[in-house]
Protein backbone atom coordinates (compact mmCIF):
# COMPACT_ATOMS: atom_id res chain seq x y z
CA UNK A 1 0.00 0.00 0.00
CA UNK A 2 1.01 3.30 -0.51
CA UNK A 3 1.33 6.60 0.98
CA UNK A 4 -0.89 8.90 -1.42
CA UNK A 5 -3.71 5.46 -1.16
CA UNK A 6 -3.11 5.66 2.39
CA UNK A 7 -4.08 9.12 2.97
CA UNK A 8 -6.69 8.89 0.31
CA UNK A 9 -8.23 5.72 2.63
CA UNK A 10 -7.92 8.00 5.39
CA UNK A 11 -9.76 10.80 4.18
CA UNK A 12 -12.30 8.68 2.76
CA UNK A 13 -13.05 6.62 6.08
CA UNK A 14 -12.86 10.22 7.76
CA UNK A 15 -15.48 11.73 5.44
CA UNK A 16 -17.56 8.23 6.18
CA UNK A 17 -17.52 8.61 10.05
CA UNK A 18 -18.23 12.89 9.83
CA UNK A 19 -21.25 12.23 7.33
CA UNK A 20 -22.32 8.82 9.73
CA UNK A 21 -21.73 11.07 12.71
CA UNK A 22 -24.32 14.30 11.57
CA UNK A 23 -27.08 12.50 10.74
CA UNK A 24 -26.96 10.07 14.04
CA UNK A 25 -26.51 13.46 16.56
CA UNK A 26 -29.57 15.16 17.42
CA UNK A 27 -28.22 18.38 18.75
CA UNK A 28 -26.19 21.28 16.36
CA UNK A 29 -22.79 21.23 18.20
CA UNK A 30 -22.00 17.71 17.59
CA UNK A 31 -23.52 17.82 13.81
CA UNK A 32 -21.77 20.99 13.19
CA UNK A 33 -18.56 19.37 14.74
CA UNK A 34 -18.99 16.07 12.59
CA UNK A 35 -19.68 18.11 9.00
CA UNK A 36 -15.77 19.65 10.15
CA UNK A 37 -14.38 16.27 10.42
CA UNK A 38 -16.23 14.79 7.25
CA UNK A 39 -14.85 18.59 5.51
CA UNK A 40 -11.38 17.41 6.70
CA UNK A 41 -11.75 13.73 4.58
CA UNK A 42 -12.14 15.61 1.80
CA UNK A 43 -9.47 17.44 2.44
CA UNK A 44 -7.41 14.63 2.99
CA UNK A 45 -8.49 12.91 -0.16
CA UNK A 46 -8.15 16.43 -2.47
CA UNK A 47 -4.31 16.90 -0.96
CA UNK A 48 -3.42 12.88 -1.72
CA UNK A 49 -4.56 13.05 -5.10
CA UNK A 50 -1.88 16.01 -6.01
CA UNK A 51 0.66 13.48 -6.06
CA UNK A 52 1.82 12.95 -9.45
CA UNK A 53 5.07 10.47 -8.58
CA UNK A 54 8.30 11.53 -7.45
CA UNK A 55 9.43 12.55 -10.47
CA UNK A 56 7.16 15.23 -11.09
CA UNK A 57 6.05 18.42 -8.75
CA UNK A 58 2.54 18.21 -6.78
CA UNK A 59 -0.18 20.03 -8.65
CA UNK A 60 -0.52 22.82 -6.83
CA UNK A 61 -4.10 23.49 -7.79
CA UNK A 62 -5.78 21.02 -5.32
CA UNK A 63 -3.02 22.35 -2.54
CA UNK A 64 -4.90 25.80 -3.79
CA UNK A 65 -8.32 24.40 -3.21
CA UNK A 66 -8.15 22.85 0.00
CA UNK A 67 -6.47 26.19 1.60
CA UNK A 68 -9.54 28.06 0.10
CA UNK A 69 -11.67 25.49 1.42
CA UNK A 70 -10.09 25.86 5.10
CA UNK A 71 -10.76 29.15 4.90
CA UNK A 72 -14.69 28.83 3.70
CA UNK A 73 -15.27 26.08 6.41
CA UNK A 74 -13.36 28.13 9.06
CA UNK A 75 -16.30 31.10 8.15
CA UNK A 76 -18.44 29.22 7.93
CA UNK A 77 -18.17 27.37 11.22
CA UNK A 78 -18.36 30.52 12.73
CA UNK A 79 -21.17 31.70 11.64
CA UNK A 80 -22.98 28.58 12.76
CA UNK A 81 -21.90 28.83 15.99
CA UNK A 82 -22.78 32.42 16.02
CA UNK A 83 -26.74 31.95 14.72
CA UNK A 84 -26.76 29.11 17.01
CA UNK A 85 -25.97 31.46 19.85
CA UNK A 86 -28.25 33.49 18.41
CA UNK A 87 -31.09 30.76 18.43
CA UNK A 88 -30.59 30.12 21.85
CA UNK A 89 -30.45 33.27 23.29
CA UNK A 90 -34.30 33.99 21.49
CA UNK A 91 -35.36 30.58 22.99
CA UNK A 92 -34.45 31.27 26.23
CA UNK A 93 -36.16 35.00 26.14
Amino acid sequence: MTQVLLYALTGAVLFMLGVRAALLRDTVLPRLLALNVSGAGVFLIFVSLAYRGDSLPTDPVPHALVLTGLVVAVSATALALALNRRLREMDNE
